[in-house]
């Protein structure tokens, strides 16, 4: 018998391993190395609302000690990009995604990837969007960027 890649502990765990991470007298220690100050959570899908739960949390703890929490939902920045295709754009997608699907369901998704795909990877794709949003919060209040924290979410959603 194999064992589960996550038990439920190891997501409350993490969550305070970061927490712990964070509220520090003398700085944050995310990582060993200062260029690399970030922590990537990876959790059973499941838990998903368990974790909502844990990260809102975990803000509001953050918020009690002076930082400011930046929340990026991954899901809305790829709605946001394909709102910006047009109505039209959409729609044909869609249409094509079906009629593709119908005949074949692996054509169908390929398609999906390789429609969508662009609006998600590549140095123009959503990261570009995170980097801009952190960036115009750091510009705006430079006096907060070493207490700041971007919590970016529903990445399963890409």
């Amino acid at each position: 018998m194999s064992m589960p890649l996550f038990n439920h502990s190891a997501l409350t765990d993490v969550v305070e391993a970061l927490r712990e991470d964070l509220i520090q007298k003398d700085g944050p220690r995310i990582s060993t190395m200062r260029n690399y100050r970030f922590a990537i959570l990876c959790y059973d899908p499941a838990e998903e609302f368990n974790l909502r739960n844990e990260v809102r949390r975990l803000t509001d703890e953050l918020r009690q000690h002076g930082w400011h929490v930046l929340s990026i939902n991954l899901q809305k920045l790829l709605l946001d990009r394909i709102a910006a295709q047009g109505e039209e754009w959409a729609e044909s997608m869609i249409k094509m995604e079906k009629a593709l699907f119908h005949n074949d369901p692996a054509r169908g998704l390929q398609y999906l990837k390789d429609r969508v795909g662009p609006l998600i990877e590549g140095p123009d794709g959503i990261a570009a969007d995170c980097s801009k949003i952190i960036s115009e919060f750091v510009e705006a209040n430079p006096e907060k960027k070493d207490r700041t924290v971007a919590m970016i979410g529903r990445a399963g959603a890409l």
